[in-house]
């Protein structure tokens, strides 16, 4: 039984600052259900993008082999590993440092530009840490090509509350982490430093608020919402969120379903304001049977190859397997 182990665990700083720039092409929000008859007809699995980790690279051993068991579960998929630079060394130094909505909206350009994906009637995705809350922030920013179901596994929603702990001997982490708890607010900081840009301390919401250059505004906290974030996560067909039952790396692992966690005390989504007033859709989702809560055994990406394939043979493959799907759970409602 085949484990990821090489999908990263640790928030570790080991590269020189290297800020990634892009302009984002003009998008319009598109809803994967709105293809054709001739697509319907069409047994071609949808194409599957993936976004890795923290500390991770589009090429690394692991992210292939998952995107080897997506093709292997639904054969002739095409699977797109999102990169931020084809050096493999500088995609894995840009998730710790760069600003995160210049990330998304180069993403967004290079997807809505590319010749297979830009002409799919929708894709599928999977996002693995932060990447899946980065290709949330897809969803709800551009969607274009449309995203019909989105995976997360182990991933920051509701933000974190701590940084991982270096280890002893790694004085490079160890005084970046310093910066980030001694300067998380600063625009320096928010600006150029990954994990910062997630960080949310629930007995510290006015500053983060103020300053959060990427998660606030992703989960329409602020005053002034953007109801197409809203409309374009509502539109998707399911949005699984996975959370590894002895995840210890990131703080509070709850975080990966939404859930405010306030010292001992644990809000789930469905209590807080952000479901019943449906700040990013997610009640609409979930009214059409869309919203998926599910644990995975094991610490933080230690995935088993049986969890993925089980996870890929029911939320991906040809569009009109989910539209079959779709019918019966809205029967079943």
């Amino acid at each position: 039984m085949a484990i990821l182990q090489k999908l990263p665990v640790l928030l570790t700083v080991a590269a020189a600052l290297r800020p990634v720039l892009a302009t984002p092409a003009a998008q319009h929000p598109i809803s994967a259900s709105s293809s054709s008859t001739t697509d319907d007809d069409d047994d071609t699995p949808l194409p599957v993008v993936i976004w890795h980790g923290l500390g991770d690279t589009f090429s690394a051993e692991g992210i292939q082999s998952v995107g080897a068991l997506a093709e292997k579960t639904h054969p002739g998929t095409f699977v797109y590993y999102v990169r931020l630079d084809e050096s493999a060394s500088n995609d894995r130094t840009a998730t710790f440092y760069g600003n995160v909505t210049e990330q998304v909206a180069q993403v967004c350009a290079d997807l809505a530009a590319h010749p297979i994906l830009s002409t799919a009637p929708a894709v599928d995705a999977v996002g693995f840490s932060q990447g899946g809350q980065f290709l949330r922030a897809y969803v709800e920013r551009c969607n274009a090509p449309p995203v019909r179901s989105l995976l997360t596994f182990g991933s920051q929603h509701n933000g974190i509350v701590d940084y991982k702990a270096c280890s002893a001997a790694d004085w490079l982490c160890k005084g970046a982490m310093a910066l980030l708890h001694g300067n998380t607010w600063s625009s320096w900081v928010q600006s150029r430093l990954v994990p910062a840009q997630y960080f949310r301390d629930p007995t510290d919401l006015d500053s983060y608020l103020e300053y959060s250059n990427f998660l606030a505004d992703i989960n329409n906290e602020r005053a002034r919402k953007n109801q197409t974030y809203a409309d374009n996560i509502a539109r998707l067909d399911n949005f699984v969120m996975y959370v590894f039952e002895n995840d210890t790396t990131v703080v509070p692992k709850e975080t990966g379903w939404f859930e405010e966690v306030n010292g001992t005390e644990i809000t789930p989504l469905r209590a807080r304001p952000m479901y019943s007033e449906d700040w990013i859709g997610l009640r609409a989702l979930d009214r059409k049977g869309g919203l998926k809560f599910k644990t995975a055994p094991g610490e933080h990406m230690r995935i088993e190859d049986e969890v993925l394939e089980e996870a890929f043979g029911e939320f991906f493959g040809p569009l009109k397997t989910s539209a079959a799907k779709n019918d019966q759970a809205q029967d079943e409602l």
